[in-house]
């Protein structure tokens, strides 16, 4: 039972981490293309790598973070 809570709580992390790191990604990333005045359709392209970067470096780390939790017992 315990292993299973543990599992959960590491998915929700990484969900949770994901969608943070692609809503700051899509944000960034925004930005970054019209700084640098990216043409075209590849500023869509640079967006989209930004969001899925980030989602997943965010996501790796609440992951990680989780699990390192649950194994503590307070």
């Amino acid at each position: 039972m315990a292993r299973n809570d543990c599992l959960t709580r590491v998915v929700a992390g990484v969900g949770v981490g994901g969608a943070v790191g692609a809503a700051l990604g899509a944000v960034y990333g925004t930005y970054e293309a019209f700084r640098y005045k990216i043409p075209g359709m590849l500023k869509v392209r640079h967006v989209g790598q930004t969001t899925l970067g980030s989602a997943a470096v965010f996501g790796l780390f609440l992951g990680a973070g989780s699990l390192i939790q649950c194994g503590k017992n307070y």
